[in-house]
């Protein structure tokens, strides 16, 4: 499987960026299923991308969309409508942050 690694790795990956972690950027991010399984389900979706932004107030969060087979972002029509149906593209942001909404300790963030 493409992008696969073992749990070593991702124990020193996560254990570096611990280390080097800028004050305003999470330890990690928490999405729903359902809202993953929806963005995924949109017709056309090849890959799953994740842009990094700025909030307002300086905080960092994950920003999840899908792609199509030849890289391009399959986004809504406009800058400011959201999913009237199901098969309409969906941006994901707004995760729960972790600080302060963290997961119980495991190798990946203690």
């Amino acid at each position: 499987m493409q992008h696969e690694i073992t749990l070593a790795t991702a124990v020193a990956m996560t254990e570096r960026y611990r280390n080097a972690q800028p004050a305003n950027y999470p330890l990690c991010e928490s999405f729903e299923l359902a809202s993953v399984q929806r963005l995924l389900a949109i017709p056309q979706a090849a890959y799953l991308r994740v842009y990094y932004g700025l909030k307002e107030d300086g905080k960092m969060d994950a920003i999840l969309v899908v792609a199509d087979s030849e890289g391009h972002d399959i986004l809504p029509p406009d800058l400011e409508s959201l999913a009237a149906n199901e098969t309409d593209p969906v941006i994901l942001q707004d995760g729960y942050r972790c600080p302060p909404a963290c997961p119980p300790a495991s190798p990946l963030n203690q």
